[in-house]
């Protein structure tokens, strides 16, 4: 092979990897400016925060008045609009009668997924199922199968739910 075949392969090589390399670069800046990539980024959020915040409004340690306190602290966190000014609402009265039985309860979101989103808006609607272990003070524990409509609303801190609703579990025929 002369030197000048072996140049010619070089530069070759060289214009097919500047090639590919600026095929790759406009790929990319196409894809960031997605408003589809936008759009699942938003509805990945609402739903892993929807989550997060179902399981928390349905947790609290009864077992002393400070836990008490930040299991309500949490639930307030975990929500915003109509559902937080009721929490808010109603905390000291849900304080006296969650230290008074001393019930510890542990949600866990066994399955969700949203079937609206409205991300302009900054609204989604999620449904869940939700184990949730209730320890009571005295007496046998268990676990609860809850199913729920939870309307969330996007916040300056996330996804946090607005209003929230149990549903049926349905006959099962």
């Amino acid at each position: 092979m002369s030197p000048r075949t072996r140049t010619l392969g070089g530069w070759a090589a060289l214009f097919a990897a500047v090639l590919v390399c600026a095929l790759g670069g406009w790929s990319y800046a196409q894809a960031r400016g997605d408003d589809d990539l936008a759009y699942a980024k938003s509805r990945d959020a609402a739903l892993a925060d929807g989550r997060q915040d179902l399981a928390r409004l349905n947790s609290l340690d009864g077992k002393d008045a400070a836990s008490v306190d930040a299991g309500l602290a949490s639930w307030l966190e975990s929500s915003t609009g109509p559902l937080h000014d009721q929490l808010r609402r109603t905390r000291k009265k849900d304080a006296a009668d969650l230290k008074k039985s001393g019930t510890t309860a542990r949600g866990k979101v066994t399955d969700a997924a949203l079937t609206e989103v409205d991300d302009r808006a900054g609204t989604a609607l999620m449904i869940a199922t939700v184990d949730i272990e209730v320890t009571p003070r005295t007496g046998k524990a268990g676990t609860e199968r809850k199913r729920f409509e939870a309307t969330l609303a996007r916040t300056a801190d996330g996804w946090k739910v607005k209003a929230l609703t149990a549903l049926g579990t349905g006959s099962g025929t």
